[in-house]
């Protein structure tokens, strides 16, 4: 059985369902979310449990036969950042420790597209050097030190680390008013019957369909090989705001929808993830288009909250 902690999350519930679709028997944990998404319910077994108590998560260990672990259980971050790094720390040694007791196979853990910030090259590979730059957001400093942390933590253990570079990820389940991608908003102002603020043509970069990142998440945690311990999860591509805006335009022919020219920074390309190494060792190619992922959100928002 494979352990998803986190597992009702956006990435999490995707990744879970792609498990199950692999074949694969699926336990995951949420701690405050409790309302299964509907390609899930009845698809995975549900353990409602805070990660930061160590008796509680290796207790698992004794209900079920733990294959696998991937970890993508976090917070966000409020006023309070010793508290933030206090927390997702000791989750993150709970599920290490966990790994090594359970002499699982393999463990993966989200890192993130934002430890690439500074690199001028375009796309970001993984042979890239991380340079040493202010980061701009508290979970992508988290995420810079649970790399070393979680490899360190395994060395000798015989659980094979596998971090994952998520890159800018959205879709169903995502906050319906995030602050870490505009699409869902867009969205969201549309349902209203609002006119969505306009958005910069040339703006963009990295993006991926939240089913397409929890399918490359499954295929590299049930691999049966896999030769390197960093991975690029994304779509591979660019994509821009004017690719986004047209696809909505093309599912709402009635409504005007503005775009800003060019790109609010000016002249310049913004980065993207390049996946050849996850493409080669998976089989891994996106499903969703920026087309298709756009017809998938509208109609999953239709009748579902976010």
């Amino acid at each position: 059985m494979i352990l998803v902690t986190g597992g009702l999350g956006m990435i999490g519930s995707h990744t879970a369902r792609a498990l199950v679709d692999l074949g694969h028997e699926v336990v995951v944990t949420s701690y405050r979310q409790t309302d299964v998404p509907s390609f899930l319910a009845g698809q995975v077994t549900v353990e409602s449990l805070d990660l930061t108590d160590r008796d509680a998560f290796f207790a698992l260990g004794n209900r079920y036969e733990i294959s696998e672990i991937v970890h993508l259980a976090g917070t966000i971050p409020g006023d309070d950042p010793i508290g933030y790094f206090r927390t997702d720390t000791t989750v993150l040694l709970n599920a290490l420790d966990a790994a090594r007791a359970w002499k699982v196979r393999r463990f993966a853990v989200a890192s993130s597209i934002g430890l690439y910030i500074g690199r001028p090259e375009i796309p970001w590979h993984e042979g890239l050097d991380l340079p040493a730059v202010d980061l701009p957001h508290l979970i992508v400093a988290f995420k810079k030190a649970v790399e070393p942390i979680t490899t360190h933590s395994l060395a000798g253990s015989g659980v094979q680390p596998i971090l994952l570079r998520i890159g800018s990820t959205w879709g169903p389940l995502m906050d319906p008013e995030s602050q870490f991608s505009p699409y869902p908003p867009y969205i969201s102002a549309l349902q209203r019957g609002e006119k969505p603020k306009p958005l910069y043509a040339d703006d963009g970069g990295d993006s991926c369909y939240a089913p397409d990142a929890g399918r490359a998440i499954a295929l590299l945690t049930t691999a049966k090989t896999l030769r390197h311990t960093i991975y690029n999860v994304s779509s591979g591509r660019r994509s821009t705001h004017r690719e986004f805006v047209e696809a909505v335009q093309a599912i709402n022919p009635g409504v005007e929808l503005d775009l800003l020219p060019g790109r609010r920074h000016g002249p310049g390309e913004d980065p993207y993830l390049d996946i050849t190494r996850l493409t080669q060792e998976t089989g891994f190619t996106p499903m969703f288009d920026v087309a298709a992922a756009v017809s998938d959100y509208v109609a999953w928002r239709a009748g579902n909250h976010r």
